[in-house]
């Protein structure tokens, strides 16, 4: 993951305060979920700097975790001798704007807004984007838009992207179940490419579980390529 996909993984879906401990960054989420409650190396760190993770966890009031890349074999072996878990494995992909952005749109079909609609905020509640979450996305000073995708004259899904350094992340993407496996969220990546061209971004990224088969098969025959992958380290104290 290069310099501008690891800023803009960062900024497009940041955390209420960051604090410091040791080589490490660490964010308070909230309750908004692991990618904003987590801690992350930023720099040099000693097994020492763990303890003053967990300390300002404690203070905020939520459980230790930690966000390490796969290939950082020091860190997980530091985390896992002291107790910690590997949980929800996480690919890292992008794409370039421009593989998306040619397509023509069926009519109706997707919509670019901002602030989100009654309707987005509703189809995002309705699976695991709740107002935590959706407090993030305010947080962003950056562009930004709410996607809505529509399927038989029915709103149907929701998503959010913002950029910086000239990469379109794409976060919280939600198809309503009956409207699943119809090509939705493709089309919905293609607004946000569109989106993205017109605001200068040259690539869209997104972080995908890698236990979501049906979201990486979308994903990867839309042209994205995985160029990380990162899981979170918790326990509980």
């Amino acid at each position: 993951m290069d310099a501008a996909l690891a800023r803009a993984f960062e900024e497009t879906w940041p955390a209420a305060e960051y604090a410091d401990a040791g080589g490490f960054r660490l964010g308070r989420g909230l309750g908004a979920g692991g990618r904003v409650s987590s801690a992350r190396a930023v720099g040099p760190w000693k097994p020492d700097d763990i303890a003053g993770v967990e300390a300002i966890h404690r203070g905020w009031d939520q459980p230790p975790m930690f966000r390490v890349l796969d290939g950082d074999a020091a860190l997980i072996a530091a985390l896992t001798a002291a107790g910690y878990r590997r949980e929800t494995p996480t690919a890292i992909m992008q794409a370039p704007v421009a593989l998306l952005a040619g397509q023509t749109i069926p009519v109706l079909t997707t919509f670019a807004i901002w602030p989100p609609l009654a309707i987005q905020r509703d189809i995002w509640g309705a699976g695991n984007i709740d107002p935590m979450r959706q407090a993030v996305m305010d947080r962003v000073s950056g562009p930004r838009t709410a996607i809505l995708g529509r399927i038989d004259d029915r709103a149907a899904g929701a998503a959010f992207a913002a950029i910086a350094a000239g990469v379109a992340m794409v976060h919280a993407v939600e198809v309503l179940p009956a409207f699943r496996r119809r090509g939705l969220a493709g089309w919905m990546m293609r607004q946000v490419a569109q989106w993205a061209a017109n605001h200068g971004a040259t690539r869209i990224g997104l972080a995908v579980s890698r236990a979501n088969g049906g979201a990486r098969a979308t994903y990867d025959r839309l042209g994205f390529t995985e160029v990380a992958g990162y899981a979170y380290y918790a326990k509980n104290l």
